[in-house]
């Protein structure tokens, strides 16, 4: 009896631990995969025989609608990113946890081993291979920060997480250990909307602001007026024929040709190093920073070349599937920009602003008169000259508000 007790006292005391634990994962911003393998090698050590965990929550991305993490006592560690999809796999549709969310209950129990088990979806087959004696899952809500807001009922709603837990033990879990996990669940819950949070933060903000400047913002660089002064080639894109187009064709093929091709120059610039800054109706904003990017201008270009295979590609395609086509123009220029917030005190925009990003637009807008989809600023060709023989001179030229002559470069 006195040992019966000991060992119980010891196993509470082993879960406090791990809940304090726990807490404190959160508020250092441990980032999930590292704080769940040791979270599920400690309930092992605590007594709790786990033989594989999976965790789950939706994701705030605009490619991914959920992200799981999976451990295994063999040693095995996973991630998977669920691509957003018009239509839910079948895989999802037959699993536990779909019916664990689309059904009135908080948890589902099965042992594994019954003859005529009273549930039975296509994983419990593979969890049997593997030994499993015994199937747990559970689900958990919590309020989002706005719920219920009067500014906009639209954004009301609930976030939360799935958890699932196999044994191997002869007999599955038992009710102690179910109870201790249970116990566990709001520690776990608080840590993981804590990391949530930031994923979310980190996801939205580069979607609309792009990877550098949502890193900056995120990191504290959020004050009307900060700013930096980066040396940078700007880039400056925009859709050929787009005014026509917009008057001539349905709203929806519109936004459905803009999404084609913008995917593929930020896949472009991305790709090369480069940070798309801002969409600008037609038009799209990107810089490659001089320090980060090495041999930044010879990159640019590449980039430019790239861009200019991949759109006559698309072109081909929607050509074939009887959808309007398009081309592009763009400018490349160098110089020092300044780097940071600027806007209303409640509204700002993280961006790059002077007299280098003013002469970009410029030399964007002789495109047309010079008949060159590419036009390439001195200052980005003439250092990288001999060595890009597909440099070709257009003349000098003054710009509208631009102080002196530039001579402009072409791609042959």
């Amino acid at each position: 009896m006195e040992t019966s007790r000991a060992t119980d006292f010891e196993f509470a005391a082993a879960l406090s631990d791990l809940t304090n634990w726990l807490i404190r994962q959160g508020l250092e911003n441990t980032p999930v995969e590292t704080w769940l393998e040791a979270c599920c090698e400690k309930l092992v050590a605590a007594g709790i025989p786990l033989q594989r965990v999976n965790l789950s929550l939706r994701a705030h991305h605009p490619e991914i609608g959920a992200v799981a993490f999976r451990w295994f006592r063999s040693g095995a560690y996973e991630r998977f990113d669920y691509q957003r999809s018009a239509t839910t796999p079948d895989e999802y549709l037959q699993s536990p946890l779909y019916y664990l969310l689309t059904h009135d209950i908080s948890e589902l129990r099965q042992k594994l081993t019954d003859p005529e088990p009273a549930m039975n979806f296509p994983i419990f087959d593979e969890l049997r291979e593997r030994g499993g004696t015994e199937y747990y899952a559970a689900k958990r809500f919590f309020l989002r920060a706005d719920h219920d807001s009067p500014v906009n009922p639209r954004n009301a709603g609930e976030e939360g997480m799935t958890i699932s837990m196999t044994t191997d033990a002869p007999g599955g879990f038992t009710t102690a250990q179910l109870d201790a996990v249970r116990n566990l669940l709001p520690a776990l819950c608080l840590t993981l909307k804590s990391g949530a949070n930031r994923l979310m933060a980190e996801d939205i903000t580069a979607a609309y602001l792009g990877r550098d400047a949502s890193a900056r913002v995120l990191s504290g660089a959020i004050t009307r007026g900060s700013s930096e002064t980066i040396s940078a080639v700007i880039w400056y894109f925009d859709l050929q024929g787009f005014t026509k187009m917009s008057e001539t064709l349905p709203g929806t093929a519109i936004i459905d040709l803009l999404n084609d091709y913008f995917a593929l120059a930020v896949e472009v610039v991305e790709r090369n190093g480069g940070n798309v800054l801002k969409f600008m109706g037609d038009g799209m904003l990107a810089i490659f920073d001089l320090v980060e990017v090495p041999d930044a201008r010879r990159v640019a270009l590449d980039a430019a070349l790239e861009l200019r295979a991949a759109f006559a590609r698309l072109n081909e395609e929607r050509t074939r599937d009887g959808l309007t086509t398009t081309g592009f123009t763009l400018a490349l220029h160098a110089g020092d920009v300044l780097y940071g917030n600027i806007g209303g005190k409640t509204r700002l925009d993280f961006t790059v602003i002077g007299p280098a990003v003013n002469t970009t637009a410029r030399i964007l807008g002789m495109t047309g008169p010079l008949d060159q989809t590419i036009v390439i600023s001195s200052a980005v060709a003439k250092p990288i000259r001999e060595t890009r023989p597909e440099l070709v001179s257009l003349g000098q030229y003054r710009l509208r508000g631009v102080t002196e002559r530039q001579e402009l470069f072409t791609l042959d």
